[in-house]
């Protein structure tokens, strides 16, 4: 078994004398993508900013690497929603943004991302600006650089959610086939049961309030997956296994 490389150990957290989420257990192991599945106002993103060391648990810790890192920001990547890509900036200084608040020399941190840019499909953007890209190569930027900030683990929050239909699925195609070949460890929320079948390794159900994990659900189909996958008998099976969770 790949070794574990983000884990939560019974977190729970309060906002203003309400619990949000309680006592939850995770983990993320090496090369492994999980996506964290509920409905909206469940406190999924409470979770991610506890954490990605925004905000602080009221109860339990989060280990990275085995490390104690609760409460610590800038120990993990974080996408969000929206791309948040500067709109003055080129693309290529967009993604290289990590790496110059390292403090890398501007012209190593360009060369360094634009490296990059034909792997993640961006190739020939880098001079152009984000309201020149579709919404799909946003979301290849944003994901760049969600890249060079942290290569071990990543937290993404609904990074397709925007996308038209199409546009998302030609993207979950590329992602897995990406994912595959940069090895990155990634915990994925989507309150989209499609979108988490076709993506994960496992899936954890999210039921509350509070928000507390119900279930796990092993996705037991080898990446990468084509689009027959999605019409497929097991398919089905787990999204009726999924379905049935969410509505208890």
């Amino acid at each position: 078994m790949a070794a574990t490389k983000l884990e939560t150990r019974n977190i729970s957290k309060c906002y203003a004398g309400e619990l949000i989420i309680k006592d939850i257990n995770i983990s993320l192991r090496e090369n492994e993508l999980v996506s964290l599945l509920g409905v909206s106002g469940i406190g999924k993103s409470t979770l991610f900013n506890v954490i990605a060391g925004v905000l602080h648990p009221d109860r339990g810790q989060v280990f990275l690497n085995g490390e104690d890192i609760t409460g610590q920001a800038g120990k993990v990547s974080y996408m969000q929603q929206k791309d948040l890509l500067q709109p003055h900036m080129t693309v290529l200084d967009n993604v290289a943004l990590p790496l110059f608040i390292r403090g890398m020399r501007k012209s190593e941190a360009r060369e360094q991302a634009l490296s990059l840019f034909a792997e993640f499909g961006l190739a020939g953007t880098q001079k152009k600006y984000p309201t020149q890209l579709s919404g799909g190569m946003r979301q290849r930027a944003a994901l760049l650089r969600t890249y060079l900030f942290s290569q071990d683990v990543a937290l993404f929050d609904e990074p397709f959610s925007a996308l038209d239909a199409i546009t998302k699925s030609a993207m979950h195609q590329w992602y897995l086939a990406l994912m595959d070949r940069i090895n990155m460890s990634a915990l994925f929320i989507t309150h989209d049961i499609d979108e988490a079948i076709f993506l994960s390794d496992r899936v954890y159900i999210m039921t509350g309030p509070p928000g507390m994990i119900a279930s796990e659900i092993v996705i037991d189909i080898p990446r990468p997956r084509g689009d027959a996958f999605l019409v497929s008998d097991a398919f089905i099976d787990y999204k009726r296994q999924i379905i049935k969770l969410l509505a208890h």
